[in-house]
């Protein structure tokens, strides 16, 4: 039987290293106030290592009436009553779910509702989706993402009913779909939210032109709008076309933070409907009908799908718990639910805007406090924009293996090696944990996600692609800009110049797991063993399948990292930039 224990929070991939020079150091101190803020909010359950293998976090840790009641306190906020906004359009239109499985903020959908007299909402369930990966034949979507989409979809089709609309469910590809529903029921216009990478702009391109066969009653064809609602900064508000976007974060952030303010949340009626007169709405698949076997989470951070999970996890983390004020303090944590925000799947799925997460933060800072940790926020939130713009300055070059550098590499694929890592078989425990973390709950925290990319590119030596398309498979927090973003820096081909980003392991494990507490997690069998052996445990564990690239695990049972260590640790420090979602 699971034991249930209040969750921690997340933000993907990518975060600098905060590394320790000797014991007695400041930067000792101050990692040690860290972890002292990480002990409070992980509570005692979290540290308690008699029948570990059963601890179970759920995301968010509220009730279903709880739930429901915040998500309806957050629409009348972030909605208005219908007579407040102006509809005068005419005739049927469309509305086109794809990633952004959400009312509230949905600058698109209030577009198609103030444009039209009756809104049509369509969800295609696109089998190209559940294919495989590109260049290594992985499931692109894995079975833990397919059921928190499932879950996205069933939570979004309830809040339409609630206001007026309802969700047509199709099976098929979008430009066989949608060119016969808009003929089937008259719409003069498709309306979408739009994509940057290759794919979902290829899918855009054959609905235009699918929808450019079909005349309609009045010898018209239907349009195609795609409305631009992923950013906290709109597109159209930047300093610089994003062709121009800066090579660097820290000049990106800068100017937009100096030259650009984020807009408000667009507010949805809270009334939507019309819709027009349908027979069958369809339902949402299970995850056996989309070909799929799915292990229930019984272990680690169990997330919830839906906009109503999303909005009931801000109200906890900011709100209920006051987590919102520690966040910079504990966002490098690995175990439990809530030393980070946990936004990042519903962000993915777009289940939560980030406007609606700035409005909540800057809410927070006029009620109770603004500090670090509240900048620090969204400036996470600002590098996940950086990464969608910086999508449509690379284009294909983000997924191609020299990167958007063009960086000449030879790179392994040894299909041993990689099993290895995938499989969490390493024999080194702070990455075998992760992995299975991983495999397991379709979840790796920011600081898990840098160490095993390092240790795969940097120690391993194997294509950064590998392990890009395996994220693609597992994560649920999966989005092609931040995924590919993220490794290619980590790999050292992005369009950032600045290469060194190797995260030492005897390091990592010193700073951010000092009593092995994650790994004995993961890994039952480590849990006998003292604590400062954890991470080294020498014969009492698998053999390591490599050596390390610097520094060595002999003399780290006592906590003290060799000198070559310390050095690259150091340089690592002064080249890496947050990399968190």
């Amino acid at each position: 039987m699971a034991i249930s224990v209040s969750p921690l929070p997340l933000l993907p991939l990518r975060e600098l290293t905060h590394h320790l020079s000797i014991p007695t150091s400041k930067s000792f101190l101050s990692s040690r106030i860290r972890l002292c803020f990480l002990s409070q909010i992980m509570g005692s359950s979290s540290r308690t290592e008699a029948g570990q293998e059963n601890v179970l976090f759920h995301v968010p840790d509220i009730d279903s009436g709880e739930m429901e009641h915040v998500a309806d306190r957050a629409f009348h906020r972030y909605c208005s009553a219908s007579g407040d906004s102006r509809r005068n359009g005419k005739g049927t239109v469309v509305f086109w779910f794809r990633n952004d499985l959400r009312v509230i903020d949905n600058e698109a959908l209030y577009e198609a509702w103030s444009s039209s007299e009756a809104v049509l909402p369509v969800y295609c369930v696109d089998p190209r989706l559940f294919g495989t990966t590109h260049y290594f034949g992985f499931p692109k979507t894995g079975a833990l993402r397919a059921q928190f989409l499932l879950e996205c979809l069933d939570d979004l089709k309830k809040n339409l009913v609630k206001r007026g609309l309802n969700l047509l469910i199709k099976h098929g590809k979008p430009e066989e779909i949608l060119p016969s529903v808009a003929k089937a029921y008259g719409a003069h216009t498709v309306y979408a939210q739009q994509e940057t990478c290759s794919e979902e702009l290829s899918v855009e391109k054959r609905v235009n032109k699918a929808l450019q066969q079909v005349v309609l009653p009045n010898s018209k064809n239907p349009k195609l709008r795609l409305i631009w609602g992923s950013t906290m900064y709109h597109i159209d508000d930047l300093p610089f076309n994003p062709e121009n976007l800066p090579d660097v974060y820290t000049q990106f952030r800068k100017s937009v933070e100096s030259k650009c303010k984020v807009r408000g949340c667009v507010k949805v009626p809270e009334l939507l409907g019309p819709t027009p007169s349908v027979t069958d709405w369809g339902s949402v698949p299970t995850i056996d009908q989309l070909g799929l076997q799915f292990d229930k989470v019984r272990k680690g951070i169990r997330f919830l799908g839906g906009e109503s999970a999303a909005l009931g996890r801000v109200f906890e983390y900011f709100w209920k718990k006051d987590l919102l004020r520690v966040y910079k303090n504990t966002r490098n944590g690995m175990l439990g639910a809530d030393y980070s925000t946990k936004f990042s799947p519903w962000l993915a799925t777009g289940c939560v805007s980030p406007r609606f997460i700035y409005e909540e933060v800057k809410r927070y800072e006029k009620e109770r406090q603004a500090n670090d940790s509240t900048y620090w926020v969204l400036f996470e939130l600002i590098w996940r924009d950086y990464f969608r713009f910086l999508s449509i300055k690379c284009g294909n070059s983000l997924f191609h293996l020299g990167g958007p550098r063009k960086v000449q590499h030879k790179w392994s694929q040894d299909p041993k090696l990689f099993e290895s890592w995938r499989e969490g078989r390493t024999g080194y425990p702070l990455i075998d944990a992760n992995m299975l973390e991983l495999s397991i709950t379709g979840f790796m925290s920011n600081r898990g996600r840098q160490i095993v990319c390092s240790f795969l590119v940097r120690d391993m030596g194997i294509d950064w692609r590998m392990g890009a398309e395996w994220f693609e498979t597992c994560l649920l927090d999966y989005d092609p800009c931040s995924n590919y973003g993220n490794w290619t820096y980590g790999a050292g081909v992005g369009n950032d110049p600045r290469e060194d980003r190797y995260f030492s392991i005897p390091k990592q494990s010193q700073t951010y797991d000092p009593e092995g507490e994650y790994v004995a997690f993961w890994l039952p069998q480590l849990q006998s063993l003292p604590k400062d052996r954890r991470h080294f445990p020498g014969n009492s564990y698998i053999p390591q399948i490599v050596q390390l690239k610097f520094g060595n695990t002999r003399g780290h049972q006592s906590g003290n990292p060799s000198r070559t260590t310390r050095q690259r640790d150091s340089t690592t420090r002064r080249h890496m930039r947050s990399h968190q979602r």
